[in-house]
């Protein structure tokens, strides 16, 4: 079970001392201020993840320092405390963040019962917290495979309109080059992080129920619509929407989705009332926009609601200096899932995959090493593991290239480095702009940064 820590911070020795007697039997762990400046000098190496702050101290007050700790963290919750029944002075803490105000003398079990609210709630806080740097590890810029210059300037643009909170972003590529990937990481490194992203495959929901999906609807819109349904759009509130393969929508689909976007409402279906959302969107498709325009297949007014930001994801044909660094991802990827035991890829097999032209992009070259390392055991992917449609001769010009390419990559863990040193550059080296751009925890920064020397 984990133990928790509270600070108490106040100036009168005796009540310090019984806090810490009653607390320390709960099995917490305490540490003791009698000064506001001392809280803070503490704070300095110190993270409880509750204080006891006292409203009126000798020197700096108990509000300048909960505003101090809020600047500094604030994960940590701070309960007020007061023998002074100064109303104003109340709600301005609340205001600031405090969790909650007590007033002296207060009952023992009374403050028992607050502390171990305020921790349920900070459990459940930091098991979010803890799901969403998973996530963001998962959807982390410094783990999609960019070697090539073409990759590299899709992440970098990717990076930087991720800072934003609102702008929409168009991908576009052919299937399989990870654009949701892609959709996700913007999502993950966004201010709009701790909040939902819905993902809307508008090729894969029908027509007829793709609007009820999307804007719910009340009871007695149609039949067996017994009880209000909250929409996908709703749930996405404060968060972002992915709409993938939006190509494929109907144009009286599109114009609703374009009122979305132009003043964030829509009506539920059967409804009356507007449901006003703030949402970021991000779109994806695999047709050229442009193109179904001039056809009349798609609105060209959402389709310039949506090209505010237009990344291209270029097919894995046209980066194969991505191709092994990708390969040996999964590799490392299925030798965890399904126990296997592979270190790299035999010379030949490293040219013929570097050669072949990957329709199906990158989801075609995962599904490839999934197959391999499902049906053989070895320690290297062999040409005679290859798939037989992928085999084929190179011709001794190309063979001189792909030599080159397939000898002469980082590792993985090098690539990371690269990219984070990168981001260390731009930020002259400010490790918390650095983490916060990188969407990770500071402290998972600072960890890689030790484990590298850096």
């Amino acid at each position: 079970m984990k133990r928790f820590s509270i600070m108490v911070v106040d100036d009168e020795i005796l009540t310090l001392n019984n806090l810490k007697k009653a607390l320390e039997k709960e099995n917490y762990e305490v540490i003791l201020s009698e000064s506001g400046e001392k809280a803070l000098e503490l704070l300095e190496s110190y993270r409880p993840h509750l204080i006891l702050l006292d409203l009126v101290l000798p020197g700096i007050s108990g509000l300048e320092v909960l505003k101090k700790v809020r600047e500094t963290d604030r994960e940590i919750i701070v309960i007020m405390m007061s023998a002074y029944e100064i109303l104003e002075k109340a709600v301005e803490a609340m205001k600031l963040g405090a969790y909650d105000y007590l007033l002296k003398p207060f009952k023992l079990s009374d403050l028992k019962a607050t502390i171990q609210r305020a921790l349920d709630t900070l459990s459940l806080r930091l098991r979010f917290l803890e799901e969403l740097e998973k996530e963001k590890s998962r959807y982390y810029f410094g783990k999609i495979i960019a070697h090539s210059k073409k990759m590299k300037d899709v992440l970098d643009l990717a990076a930087r309109v991720a800072q934003s909170d609102r702008t929409t972003v168009l991908l576009q590529g052919e299937s399989g080059t990870g654009k949701e990937l892609l959709a996700r990481a913007i999502h993950y490194h966004s201010p709009r992080a701790e909040k939902s992203i819905v993902a809307i495959n508008c090729a894969a929901i029908p027509e007829n129920l793709l609007e009820s999906e999307l804007f719910g609807y009340e009871p007695g819109a149609f039949t067996d619509a017994r009880r209000r349904k909250t929409g996908l759009l709703e749930k996405a509130d404060e968060g972002t929407v992915f709409f993938d393969e939006i190509g494929d929508m109907s144009l009286a689909l599109q114009a609703k989705i374009l009122r979305v976007i132009e003043d964030g409402t829509f009506t539920r279906l059967g409804g009356i009332q507007p449901v006003r959302i703030n949402v970021r969107i991000i779109a994806a498709t695999n047709k050229d926009l442009a193109r179904e325009v001039e056809k009349g297949n798609f609105r060209s007014d959402l389709f310039y609601r949506l090209n505010v930001v237009p990344i291209h994801l270029p097919p894995l044909r046209e980066r194969r200096e991505d191709i092994i660094p990708l390969a040996l991802f999964f590799m490392e990827e299925f030798n965890r899932e399904i126990k296997r035991n592979f270190k790299g890829l035999e010379s030949e097999a490293a040219k013929v995959l570097i050669n072949y032209s990957w329709p199906g992009n990158v989801r075609e070259l995962r599904n490839t090493i999934e197959r391999i390392m499902s049906l053989y055991q070895a320690e290297t992917i062999r040409f005679e593991f290859l798939p037989g449609e992928i085999r084929q001769e190179i011709n001794p010009d190309e063979e001189k290239i792909l030599t080159e390419l397939s000898q002469n990559w980082p590792t993985l863990e090098q690539l990371e480095i690269n990219y984070i040193k990168k981001v260390l550059e731009r930020t002259d080296y400010n490790r918390s702009r650095t983490a916060k751009i990188l969407g990770i925890n500071p402290a998972t920064l600072y960890r890689k940064l030790k484990n590298w020397n850096l």
